[in-house]
């Protein structure tokens, strides 16, 4: 189980969500527990175990259940009827195939290669052709993101970082790209410090993430100035910029991006590393 994915749990899901209240707050409760207690196993099925590919599947999940506040789409899916690209061909199908799940999976085909999917590691799992109603249900919810990511390669995407193909992937345009974007910012704030407990500190170079802030953040900042490819304010303050240009850094040289500073990075710097202060 990769160390990172262990570590995202409902927690987590707390973090980035505003808590609601009145009706809606027993709801987000529900989802953020059902959610958060499966994240640690389904993650690293579907290979979203980096902290890019962590970030944009909570941004998306995140924006497209309401914060965590619901795991069925509000509307009543009547917009879906008759929709033959998502196999609505039966009168009904749009209210009976409307979005569930947290990244609200929707249409006839998409309920049926689900089930497909999920007997290819559970065989006595529900049909959802079937029985569509369960997939706003845990685990079945969660386990429809996992399989809409996974199917549509979405990891490929957010290792590159491409909030804008991620959402045209998941709702077919920009629609809330604006919200997704700041769910995007704060998951990174969020898991960035977990994920930098994974990096060795040794005795020579510290462990530099998103938030970090000093006189080693003005001597990285220098370095990857330095090398001529990034325009950084040197201000000591490891923000997204300084987080951008350790990843593009961090990509040209072959490490693995995770837009962390730390020994190996730092090591593939030193030739422009400054001295430091007495």
């Amino acid at each position: 189980m990769s160390s990172l994915a262990s570590r995202i749990d409902a927690d987590v899901l707390r973090k980035l969500a505003p808590k609601v209240s009145g009706k809606q707050a027993a709801s987000q409760t529900a989802v953020i527990t059902g959610f958060g207690a499966m994240l640690p196993k389904m993650l690293p099925y579907v290979g979203v175990i980096t902290p890019l590919r962590i970030q944009h599947f909570l941004a998306q999940t995140a924006h497209e259940s309401d914060g965590f506040s619901t795991s069925e789409e509000y509307a009543s899916g009547a917009a879906y009827e008759g929709r033959k690209d998502l196999g609505n061909t039966e009168a009904g199908d749009g209210k009976r195939f409307k979005g569930r799940g947290p990244i609200q999976l929707t249409g006839r085909s998409n309920y049926r290669q689900f089930t497909a999917w999920m007997r290819s590691m559970q065989p006595d799992c529900p049909d959802f052709e079937r029985k569509p109603e369960l997939v706003a249900q845990w685990p079945w919810a969660g386990w429809a993101a996992a399989f809409f990511w996974n199917t549509r390669n979405i990891n490929k995407l957010a290792d590159d970082d491409n909030l804008v193909a991620i959402t045209k992937v998941i709702n077919g345009g920009r629609n809330g790209l604006e919200d997704r974007a700041r769910y995007l910012s704060k998951a990174k704030a969020v898991v960035m410090p977990l994920a930098a407990l994974d990096v060795p500190a040794d005795d020579e170079f510290p462990v530099l993430r998103r938030g970090s802030q000093g006189e080693w953040v003005d001597r990285l900042q220098i370095a990857l100035a330095a090398t001529g490819f990034y325009l950084l304010a040197i201000d000591g303050d490891f923000g997204g910029g300084t987080e951008g240009a350790v990843k593009l850094f961090q990509r040209s040289r072959g490490l693995l991006v995770d837009g962390i500073a730390g020994p190996k990075t730092f090591s593939a710097l030193s030739a422009y590393l400054p001295e430091t202060e007495d």
